[in-house]
């Protein structure tokens, strides 16, 4: 017989969850980089607590919606992530997002406020704060095919074996190509702060991101907020995992103990912002 959790994987296919856990008290959503798809938070759960269930976020055009057009705005893959996401917000949640994740998980809470819908954490990382105009590198998306390639080979954040698999790396361009022109295309539009509490991750080595601009996420809560910079490049997610997990277990804690999940959900938006 089906579990709860396989009959949600189903209805929508904007999830994926590989470690069901129908019993626990809280959700982590994560929000995948550019190229990237749900694998890369498959380990995930056997870091985290029982009480969390780790719920990643899949985007068409890749791993099993491989077929689909791939969404080239973070807009659209916003607006697609409130109504897929729907069926897993009935208790409390909290959202992670790394690199172009980040701001889509941003945008994600705004179009989540109207519906009285606030996660009861947000960890934003490996992107800078989405007021911060600064560009490191010029923008690649654009990029005839081999320099594009080339540049997110760079970035460390695909495998080698992948990048040279020139098969494989054709069905995937597209795809990649899209996450590369809604990262660099998007465009931030003043609002109300969020009320949840915001935990902000960087790499001490990142070339893509520098701490100032990390810290700059802080503008956008009016609530608790934490700044914390790990070993490693832009994929500091991947090499520094356990520190990262370790990091997050903490900020989650109060969440998944039966007495702090006994309020009411959802709860209201707070209506001042930067």
């Amino acid at each position: 017989m089906a579990s709860t959790t396989d009959l949600r994987n189903r209805r929508s296919p904007w999830v994926r969850i590989t470690a069901p856990r129908p019993r626990a008290r809280l959700r982590l959503i994560c929000l995948p980089f550019a190229g990237g798809g749900t694998s890369a938070y498959r380990e995930w759960p056997a870091h985290l607590p029982d009480e969390v269930e780790v719920v990643a976020a899949a985007l068409p055009g890749r791993e099993g919606r491989i077929g689909e057009p791939a969404l080239d705005s973070v807009d659209a893959m916003a607006a697609g992530l409130v109504d897929g996401l729907s069926g897993h917000l009935d208790r409390p949640f909290a959202l992670f997002g790394h690199s172009m994740g980040a701001v889509v998980a941003f945008e994600v809470i705004r179009r989540l406020r109207p519906m009285g819908l606030e996660p009861v954490h947000f960890f934003a990382s490996g992107h800078k704060a989405p007021h911060v105009r600064t560009k490191r590198t010029p923008d690649r998306h654009s990029l005839p095919d081999d320099e594009f390639v080339a540049a997110v080979e760079r970035l460390n954040g695909i495998p080698t074996e992948i990048l040279e698999n020139a098969e494989f790396m054709e069905m995937i361009l597209p795809s990649l190509r899209a996450d590369f022109r809604a990262a660099e295309t998007y465009a931030f539009r003043p609002g109300a702060a969020l009320r949840c509490p915001i935990s902000a991750y960087g790499g001490l080595d990142d070339d893509e991101v520098i701490h100032e601009e990390i810290e700059a996420w802080g503008h956008h809560t009016s609530g608790p907020f934490r700044v914390q910079m790990f070993p490693g490049d832009h994929f500091f997610v991947e090499s520094s995992r356990r520190s990262v997990l370790d990091a997050i277990r903490p900020a989650l804690d109060g969440y998944t103990r039966r007495e702090e999940t006994a309020r009411p959900w959802p709860v209201s938006a707070p209506s001042r912002g930067p």
